[in-house]
């Protein structure tokens, strides 16, 4: 009995210890358990806390951003007009630039043409007995309608003279040139000869005194075609010759210096005068004559003679 009693003692004792190793342990894990739940609790809070932080951050710096851009684009727009106004007067500066290079252009043809090229000659400009065109040359005596002489024109003027004879003679029409230019002593005395054979009134009305002959110029010619007896007459106009010059001289420059009823000379439907096809196009197209135009509207076509 006695050993049992001691036995039951020692179980008691067993048990106690171990019921407080549970209680110690229960005590320690709740405990550990509480501590836990606070840090969880504390990193909780401190993840909403770095949510907040981190919303109001990207809002933060999304409205920066936004501010940013707008500012870039006012920015932007503004340098892009600041640009465009720039353009505009670089646009206008080269306009400027290219008027007055254009100006310039025209001033220098200007200095560089003869400026009585394109005067009336005809009983209102007078040319001296010292004037000759600056360049003369001889056309070849394939374009001349006798080879006995020699024929001089203007030297700019004879590429024209040569095309518009060429381009005649492919279409089977035969253009000559009868005579060109006649300096002041030439027309004076041809003019002496014409008083002397059919007096001053007769000879006034078809023959330039020297200083007014648009031969003198060197950029006038007779023309004929063969079949009329190698003189210059009426009959001219009745030629293929007179027709194609009529319906083409224009393109090579040429134009009627005396058609008829003009207030000048007799009606002579060959001689013809280089002005330039600029204006001999004009007056083609609107069916006008060199003397029916005011000088002033004349001389604006002088830069042009050439081109």
């Amino acid at each position: 009995m006695k050993s049992f009693t001691h036995e039951h003692k020692h179980l008691i004792i067993g048990f106690s210890i171990v019921g407080s190793v549970i209680v110690t342990l229960a005590a320690y894990s709740l405990i550990r358990m509480n501590m836990l739940s606070t840090r969880i609790n504390d990193l909780s809070m401190s993840i909403v806390a770095l949510n907040s932080n981190l919303a109001s951050t990207t809002a933060a710096l999304q409205s920066t951003i936004e501010q940013t851009h707008t500012s870039l684009s006012s920015a932007l727009s503004a340098e892009q007009q600041h640009v465009g106004t720039i353009q505009q007067q670089l646009g206008g500066f080269q306009n400027q630039v290219g008027t007055l290079s254009g100006t310039l252009t025209t001033l220098q043809k200007l200095a560089q043409t003869d400026p009585e090229l394109l005067k009336k000659y005809s009983k209102v400009y007078f040319l001296n007995e010292n004037y000759v065109p600056d360049h003369l040359s001889e056309i070849p005596k394939s374009y001349q309608y006798s080879d006995n002489k020699q024929l001089l024109i203007q030297t700019n003027v004879l590429p024209h003279l040569e095309a518009m004879i060429n381009d005649a003679s492919s279409t089977g029409v035969m253009l000559y040139t009868f005579s060109a230019y006649r300096s002041f002593a030439e027309q004076r005395a041809l003019k002496g000869e014409y008083t002397m054979t059919y007096g001053a009134g007769t000879a006034n009305s078809f023959s330039a005194d020297q200083g007014y002959s648009e031969h003198q110029l060197g950029t006038a010619v007779d023309m004929i075609t063969p079949g009329l007896g190698g003189v210059l007459e009426d009959t001219f106009d009745g030629t293929k010759a007179y027709q194609w010059m009529l319906n083409n001289a224009y393109k090579y420059g040429f134009e009627l210096s005396y058609p008829k009823n003009n207030g000048y000379y007799v009606y002579e439907p060959w001689h013809w005068r280089f002005v330039g096809i600029k204006l001999a196009s004009y007056l083609h197209d609107n069916k006008l004559n060199f003397y029916d135009l005011d000088q002033r509207t004349i001389d604006t076509y002088l830069v042009n003679i050439w081109d």
